[in-house]
């Protein structure tokens, strides 16, 4: 779909369309006086929106826009899944703020979205200092989405929110004393880069060291720091899609229902929607959202990351962006996670009402995991077989991490307890494919 943009040239008169220019009676032009007519106003140009980051989701938020009559511009640093849905498509490293400004002055967008954590923030904030071009969620948000510290200080330190007992260390020896002091087990996490990438779990002193060297090597930024938490027994994990648009009245947020979801090994995340919570969790939920999101300030959908125990909830992360949690919305929703991302950022009224109970589950494999087989009919066959069923299989990009996403299962049912033995049905029967 990606194409280029060429000069339009004019088109001379043929004889014929000259000739009938003078066969024109002269009284057509002596008609006397004519109704003045109201002068036509010109189109306006289309919203150019510049996606920094090109993705499978970003997919499907590119597709999102192109629906609300957007043009977009799909970047990314290789030749990415956005860039063939895309109205036109760049490869820069968007970490390179030389590159990223001048890719920003050659389109002249309306809106630049982030859709990577790998982006030169300091570019972004300047050309939102301009005034003419929108960067969204907001220049903040970007930033704070590649520094945990400066995201879990803002949480904790300045709003009050309740989070798990936590520690920054800046060497082996830092994170050592660390671990003696908090006990094990102990969570240790990057300041910087994609959830759960460079993630370990401590449980002796002599998981210390390759702990800290998995944490400072993961990720394109480099990084000295690392974040230790304490292990608490909670009942969900969950992710409070939140809303935040801009309307007559001022900023606003608006809520879909909670999303659970769990990590199953390695190579599964499984999410369902709803999740049941109390009365007290539920408010619990939405108050700690709303200050995070208003913090950060912005338009769009953010996934706030919650743990749940009882009536107590906890602050663990927020994505400024939609994720993988919230593909589940694609079928329980009446307006997904990317729709409502792109209704918010162009200014438009979103709704997050829920149409169905809704499971799904995400498949992972190594950067290197191979094509899919040519027959692929009785696979999906198979996954299909299953009631209210949907799947999703991701094509291989031109470069690849660890852990790509290579399929999704999707399913619908009366109950959320139906769905989710039913996605798992449909993720089992996928997985057959790789």
């Amino acid at each position: 779909m990606s194409e280029s943009i060429e000069d339009a040239q004019t088109t001379d008169l043929t004889d014929d369309q000259v000739d009938g220019a003078e066969d024109v009676p002269a009284e057509a032009t002596d008609s006397g006086p004519q109704e003045p007519t109201e002068a036509v106003k010109p189109t306006p140009p289309a919203a150019t929106v510049l996606l920094l980051g090109s993705g499978e989701l970003s997919r499907e938020l590119a597709l999102a826009f192109q629906r609300l009559g957007g043009v977009v511009v799909a970047a990314d640093r290789y030749y990415a899944p956005a860039h063939g849905v895309a109205d036109r498509s760049a490869v820069i490293k968007m970490n390179d703020a030389e590159e990223l400004t001048a890719l920003i002055e050659r389109e002249k967008p309306r809106y630049v979205v982030a859709e990577s954590g790998v982006i030169a923030a300091d570019a972004l904030i300047a050309v939102a200092e301009r005034g003419d071009i929108e960067v969204l969620p907001a220049p903040r948000s970007i930033r704070l989405s590649q520094d945990r510290e400066g995201l879990r200080r803002l949480a904790s330190d300045e709003l009050g929110l309740p989070t798990v007992p936590f520690w920054f260390a800046g060497s082996v020896e830092e994170l050592s004393a660390v671990a003696e002091h908090a006990g094990f087990p102990l969570v240790v996490k990057p300041v910087v880069g994609a959830q759960r990438d460079g993630e370990s779990v401590l449980l002796r002193p002599d998981d210390v060291e390759p702990a800290w060297q998995r944490a400072t090597t993961a990720g394109h930024i480099a990084h000295n720091r690392v974040l230790a938490e304490s292990v608490v027994e909670v009942e969900y994990e969950i992710t409070m899609l939140t809303v935040r648009t801009a309307g007559p009245t001022g900023p606003g947020v608006q809520f879909c229902e909670p999303i659970g979801h769990r990590q199953v090994g390695t190579d599964v995340l499984e999410a369902w929607q709803p999740q049941p919570l109390s009365p007290a969790a539920l408010d619990a939920a939405k108050s700690i959202s709303a200050r995070i999101v208003n913090s950060l300030g912005g338009r769009g959908v953010f996934g706030v990351e919650l743990l749940v125990q009882g009536d107590d909830v906890y602050f663990s992360d927020v994505r400024i962006r939609p994720h993988d949690s919230g593909l589940v919305t694609l079928r329980s929703q009446r307006l997904s996670e990317f729709e409502l991302h792109a209704r918010a950022i162009m200014g438009l009224a979103v709704d997050t009402i829920m149409i169905s109970p809704a499971a799904a589950e995400v498949t992972y494999g190594a950067a290197d995991a191979g094509e899919l087989p040519a027959e692929i009919g009785a696979v999906l066959a198979d996954a299909l077989a299953t009631s209210e069923s949907d799947v999703r299989l991701f094509g291989r990009p031109g470069e690849s991490e660890a852990p790509r996403r290579l399929g999704l299962a999707l399913a619908t049912a009366p109950d959320v307890i139906i769905a989710r033995d039913r996605a798992r049905r449909v993720g089992t029967a996928l997985r057959k494919l790789w």
